[in-house]
């Protein structure tokens, strides 16, 4: 389980979530197990300790 430190980095990785890059620049994320869209990040760069798609780590509906 993924852990904020405080000290502006996390801990870990977090589980059953991507992200991907929209057509303006936002980064936002995905549920793996439903597909569901999840939060918008409108503040530059991507979310941390969240994976991108596609990637090998991710596993069928893990």
């Amino acid at each position: 389980m993924a852990k904020n430190t405080g000290n502006d980095y996390r801990k870990g990785a977090v589980t059953a979530r991507t992200q991907f890059q929209q057509p303006n620049g936002d980064y936002q994320k995905r549920d793996e197990r439903s597909g569901q869209f999840m939060e918008r990040k409108q503040s530059p760069g991507p979310f941390k300790g969240v994976a991108k798609e596609p990637d090998g780590r991710d596993t069928k509906n893990s």
